[in-house]
């Protein structure tokens, strides 16, 4: 069950990463964003980046070796960056129509999950 928790909270923990990173990019599209000037938008990003970290730390603390979860640290960190890309492929093919999902894109997430293979 801390696997799929785990898994789960990373999974979250990346979405809200991934608006709080690029989401002004599409935002900047809003009204009230359209003249905001980039300390406007770091404060947003950073009230975004808050709720990255309530899911981050818990999903870590579950599945760290070190506290009875089943992962070790690299195992936790090889995991968070391959659920990273995915969600960061997923939202941004969905959000941004002039990025495109390239074969490299696609070659260097397979890199990826032989990371995953070769840590566990």
């Amino acid at each position: 069950m801390r696997i799929l928790t785990t898994i789960a909270l990373l999974t979250v923990s990346n979405i809200f990463m991934t608006f709080a990173w690029y989401g002004h990019l599409k935002l900047k599209q809003m009204e009230f964003l359209k003249n905001s000037g980039l300390f406007t938008v770091i404060l947003i990003s950073w009230g975004i980046a808050l709720f990255e970290y309530i899911f981050l730390v818990p999903a870590n603390r579950l599945g760290s070796q070190e506290l009875g979860g089943p992962f070790n640290i690299f195992q936790l960190r090889i995991i968070q960056e391959v659920i990273s890309l995915v969600v960061f492929t997923t939202i941004v093919t969905l959000l941004f129509k002039n990025e495109s999902f390239k074969w490299n894109h696609m070659a260097a997430l397979a890199c990826l999950v032989l990371a995953v293979y070769f840590v566990f």
